[in-house]
């Protein structure tokens, strides 16, 4: 007799409530040479100098997301807001939501508070004026406000913006805040500012990172799957995704003297990405993130302190 396969954890679980959320679909509008993956190996001063491919990228996506009419959030740099204000415009007259995402990629966390205040206002302003749409929405580079810049959120909440989802509730080398919740929170008592981490899925009593970037890449897109379903349908809550231009750009250039574990982390399954992003985004609903902030704004739960 023949023996059953051993079960799938990633398999769709059918008996639970098959709601459909609308998820929070974005794009963390930065170059190829702007990554945290190379920070330590490419040198601000040179990147006007350095082949710029961000341009082609964003239109490949907009092609994309118009062609299954999906509206998504563009957390853009700064930096390359003010050298592509063209850009900036099409994206925004696609209706798509402008937000920042800092001016040149600087960790928040590397800065404090007087910086992270001209960071951010440097950047809504370029954003705002390149794009003529109104910025209320802050991604800080590499997910980098965590319990090291109790800061951060005042000083967003300060500036008027509605919404932050600048945090990755788990433990990573270069990143996390294992201890904040899973979704919207609010991270400051009598303040309309909302938090909306990034997606984590939970298995075996841990959380695993499932929201986009270099972990859709690498896994299976059953996992992805397997996640998001789990976040629409036994927690009832919106996924929030993301992942960058140069993620679908395998022609991009190669930075040699760059670490194994960085070159592995930045161009592993490069050539696969156009197609898993098709996949994904057919397989759920999406939407801008401040349509999503002002739907989660109600369930959002005070941050412990």
């Amino acid at each position: 007799m023949a023996l059953a396969p051993p079960p799938d954890p990633f398999r769709e679980n059918r008996a639970v409530n098959p709601v459909r959320p609308i998820n929070g679909l974005s794009v963390d509008v930065e170059d190829w040479f702007q990554v945290g993956a190379f920070e330590r190996v490419i040198d601000r001063g040179s990147w006007d100098t350095l082949s710029m491919r961000v341009e082609r990228n964003c239109e490949m996506i907009l092609d994309m997301f118009a062609e299954a009419e999906v509206l998504a959030t563009f957390f853009t740099l700064g930096w390359v807001a003010k050298r592509y204000p063209a850009l900036m415009r099409r994206i925004a007259d696609a209706g798509h939501e402008m937000a920042s995402h800092g001016w040149d990629h600087a960790r928040v966390f590397q800065m404090d508070r007087d910086s992270f205040r001209i960071d951010l206002e440097m950047s809504r302003k370029t954003i705002e004026d390149t794009s003529g749409a109104k910025v209320s929405g802050y991604r800080a580079p590499s997910f980098s406000i965590d319990q090291r810049t109790p800061w951060a959120f005042a000083e967003l909440a300060e500036q008027g913006f509605t919404y932050s989802s600048s945090v990755a509730p788990i433990a990573h080398d270069h990143y996390g805040w294992r201890e904040a919740p899973r979704f919207a929170f609010r991270p400051l008592a009598g303040a309309d500012l909302i938090e909306i981490p990034v997606t984590t899925a939970e298995f075996a009593g841990r959380r695993l990172a499932a929201g986009g970037g270099g972990f859709f890449r690498v896994l299976p897109y059953a996992f992805s799957r397997w996640a998001i379903r789990q976040v629409n349908r036994r927690d009832e809550r919106p996924a929030v995704f993301y992942f960058h231009p140069w993620e679908i750009d395998p022609g991009q250039p190669r930075v040699p003297n760059a670490s194994m574990k960085s070159k592995l982390r930045h161009y592993t399954n490069l050539t696969a990405m156009d197609g898993k992003l098709r996949q994904l985004i057919g397989d759920f609903s999406w939407g801008r993130m401040d349509a999503l902030a002002e739907r989660e704004a109600a369930k959002a739960v005070p941050l412990a302190a």
